[in-house]
């Protein structure tokens, strides 16, 4: 049976777009954010909703198509499009609910935080969404999910009530502590191995409009000094309170690198306002926009720092400890960076995320510290080789102060044989075991992949 015949079949049924690579819109189609990745689909189902993506599951089965899942299409490693096989592509898929009185959404696999969040604070709720605001939720919370309220209210996935899910056969079913419990373990933490998340039901709690957040700079031969005073900080937040290191390339074009510690308080704004003023004071800093702003500004102030389609490679590891000697490496390793479009970004763990217990979800980041993600970036390809090796060189400098844990949904592409045992470490036996029984052929591999045993 051929792939023309077959998906002309699916086409009458189908509510979305299937797109081949000659029909117009397939280019703009399959591009995900990274543009260093560049990879062609035999076939681009852009679903319109669940029963689009189990009919898209049985079409790869029928076809034997290697399968890809696009919801935001931000992760690093490009893994939402495939060479030659089926992407399964929810970004039409955009709907929104909020129940304002259970203080709950639902919220479709194709959205974006920016987009959540408009809907739910425009009743002042809120839950842990991701700090780039063109992040899709379907990604970060299954991967995770870091975010300005993890403190108080715990990682994206902690909000998670239920998903529907799209199994490896085409079945739909549902994941939540009352159905497929098992299920529901698994999608918490890891990734996009156990199906297709058609839908997310949340948690919200009342946060802003107005918060307390923004950022400072300092000029980079104050970094030392900063980073010392962000840790030393870090060691009284409470739990109302996120804050994240960043050294940068100041955004007026003069070139200058700085280091920069943004926050967000998410309580009472006097409260806030108290907690940031050593902030504010320290140093004092050349750059201050620090104070009372919306909680959806404060989403997207990394945004344009994150134009789609920039050339990315990532590197990122956990810090149990940032001591004197790894805020000395991550200095002078900045200082030779050679594109103004990099970020070493260090976003402090404290607080409710970090009190789940490690066996509670699939997630395993549930310590305190530091995680510290090295995004290089850079928009001319002649650059590609210098970018890289600078990108690998920091990480090879900072090997010496890390901790065994890492973040799924920062990992790029070459991590190593089996990046997913080090990534869930004690729930990794178990997690295998769920794979066998719910995708036992493996059809959802490319991920930080669990392997069936």
């Amino acid at each position: 049976m051929s792939t023309t015949i077959d998906t002309a079949a699916l086409a009458t049924a189908f509510t979305g777009h299937l797109l081949k690579p000659t029909d117009a819109g397939y280019d703009e189609a399959r591009r995900v954010h990274n543009g260093l990745v560049d990879k062609h689909p035999a076939l681009i189902a852009r679903c319109a909703g669940t029963a689009d993506i189990a009919d898209a599951v049985k079409l790869a089965r029928t076809l034997n198509l290697e399968v890809a899942v696009r919801g935001g299409g931000h992760n690093v490693a490009g893994r939402a499009t495939i060479e030659g096989g089926l992407m399964i592509d929810l970004a039409p898929m955009k709907g929104i609910h909020v129940d304002v009185r259970n203080r709950t959404a639902r919220a479709q696999g194709g959205v974006l935080w920016k987009e959540f969040n408009r809907e739910t604070q425009l009743h002042g709720l809120a839950t842990t969404g991701g700090v780039v605001g063109t992040t899709g939720i379907a990604g970060l919370t299954l991967g995770g999910g870091l975010g300005w309220l993890m403190p108080k209210y715990g990682l994206a996935l902690d909000n998670l009530r239920s998903a529907e899910v799209v199994l490896a056969d085409g079945t739909v079913t549902r994941a939540s502590a009352d159905e497929n419990p098992d299920l529901f373990w698994a999608i918490r933490g890891g990734g996009g191995n156990f199906g297709i998340a058609a839908s997310f039901d949340y948690n919200l709690h009342a946060v802003g409009p107005i918060i307390i957040g923004g950022l400072v700079a300092h000029p980079l031969p104050r970094g030392v000094d900063v980073l010392k005073f962000f840790r030393e900080t870090g060691e009284s937040l409470p739990d109302e309170m996120m804050m994240v290191g960043a050294l940068l390339t100041a955004p007026d074009g003069s070139g200058a690198k700085i280091v920069a510690i943004a926050a967000a308080h998410c309580g009472p704004l006097e409260n806030g306002a108290a907690a940031v003023r050593s902030i504010k004071a320290f140093g004092p800093p050349v750059i201050d926009q620090m104070g009372p702003l919306p909680y959806c500004t404060q989403n997207s102030l990394l945004d344009a720092a994150f134009p789609k389609g920039a050339l990315n490679y990532w590197k990122a590891q956990f810090l149990t400890e940032l001591s004197d000697d790894a805020i000395r490496v991550l200095v002078d390793r900045f200082g030779a960076c050679p594109s103004p479009m990099t970020q070493i970004i260090v976003e402090h763990f404290h607080g409710a995320a970090s009190r789940v217990g490690i066996a509670d979800t699939a997630c395993t980041l549930r310590v305190n510290g530091f995680n510290v993600a090295i995004a290089t970036q850079w928009s001319d390809p002649a650059n590609t080789s210098a970018c890289i090796e600078w990108c690998r060189g920091t990480y090879a400098a900072l090997k010496p102060f890390f901790a065994p844990m890492r973040y799924m949904n920062y990992l790029d592409n070459d991590e190593g044989a089996d990046p997913a045992a080090d990534v869930y470490g004690p729930n990794y036996a178990r997690l295998r075991q769920l794979k066998t029984k719910y995708d036992p052929e493996n059809l959802f591999h490319t991920n930080v992949n669990i392997r069936p045993v």
